[in-house]
């Protein structure tokens, strides 16, 4: 059974910076896609990023498009977030997440996704 832990978060001011790491138990890391999400609250949770099982395709949303970027060490079961120039509005748990599939696509849906981590927090002041 996989297990996913997430580092902790962290109260950044707007513009800053802030880089989350996911390591994954287990050895199959390598096999798949994983992602992170988000949840605000009172909203749904929403897909930010994707980074497929080899390390070359990835998908982002558009709100976080050319600020975020996700990256992986399949060496150390490890997956980042990198998260630049950061709004108010990126204030959110952060989730990672682990497809369902091995060897799959950047899938945006969570049903895509089996296992998640503890999520962390994320503030953004103004």
């Amino acid at each position: 059974q996989v297990q996913l832990v997430e580092s902790e978060g962290g109260l950044v001011q707007a513009g800053g910076s802030l880089r989350l790491s996911c390591v994954a138990s287990g050895r199959t890391f390598s096999t798949y896609t994983m992602a992170w999400f988000r949840q605000a609250p009172g909203k749904e949770r929403e897909f930010v990023g994707a980074l497929n099982w080899s390390g070359r395709d990835a998908y982002y949303a558009t709100s976080v498009q050319g600020r975020f970027t996700i990256s992986r060490d399949n060496a150390k079961n490890t997956m980042y977030l990198q998260m630049n120039s950061l709004k108010p509005e990126d204030t959110a748990v952060y989730y990672c997440a682990k497809q369902r599939n091995p060897f799959g696509g950047t899938r945006l849906s969570p049903r895509e996704y089996d296992t998640w981590g503890q999520g962390t927090q994320v503030t953004v002041s103004s």
